[in-house]
């Protein structure tokens, strides 16, 4: 965990502020105020829930949507969007919560190549439906576009900070290199 020290805007002491990265799968939640949530997102989408007379908030970084037809419905895959919303509405009501106060600001969904399927399109229309049909307002939103965003969230305050990541430090994609077929045996492992 990092810290780093960034001077408070009411008192003369510098604060020590909690870095956390949100990985993809997951969904976080705090009431540390010392606490700054930040994920990286391309066509992944970050929620930031929070309810402001709590103090309490939350993020989490979704990879797609919904799972496909014909998916177990009672395995719990944190990969997809409608689980992962849950848990962090949970988590947020565990942590004193009310449901009818809890705001939102949600980032990504951007499709970084032109030629693929267009996943940060869904997630953003799947986050956007999913507020929407929970009753939670959403204040801010960054989303689409062809360009990744660094997001940092203080979940106690509700304070968000989107910058968009420049094209030179996202990885290109390379064409996977083409092997001749090998018509000998074939040993699984």
């Amino acid at each position: 965990m990092l810290h780093q020290t960034i001077p408070p805007a009411d008192a003369a002491a510098p604060q020590i502020i909690k870095r956390v990265t949100v990985m993809q799968g997951q969904a976080l939640v705090s009431n540390d105020p010392e606490t700054e949530f930040g994920t990286v997102l391309g066509s992944c989408v970050a929620t930031c829930l929070f309810d402001a007379q709590a103090r309490v908030g939350g993020m989490n970084h979704f990879l797609l949507p919904e799972p496909p037809s014909g998916h177990a419905r009672h395995e719990v895959d944190v990969h997809y969007g409608v689980y992962l919303m849950e848990i962090l509405i949970n988590q947020m009501l565990a942590k004193g919560a009310a449901k009818a106060r809890i705001r939102a600001h949600v980032y990504g969904g951007a499709n970084l190549n032109p030629g693929m399927m267009q996943f940060g399109t869904a997630n953003a229309r799947f986050a956007r439906s999913f507020l929407e049909s929970e009753g939670i307002p959403v204040l801010r939103e960054d989303m689409g576009g062809t360009q990744a965003r660094r997001v940092e969230f203080r979940p106690v305050l509700g304070k968000v900070r989107c910058r968009s990541v420049e094209d030179r430090f996202i990885p290109v994609a390379q064409p996977a290199p083409r092997v001749a077929a090998n018509r000998g045996d074939v040993e699984l492992f």
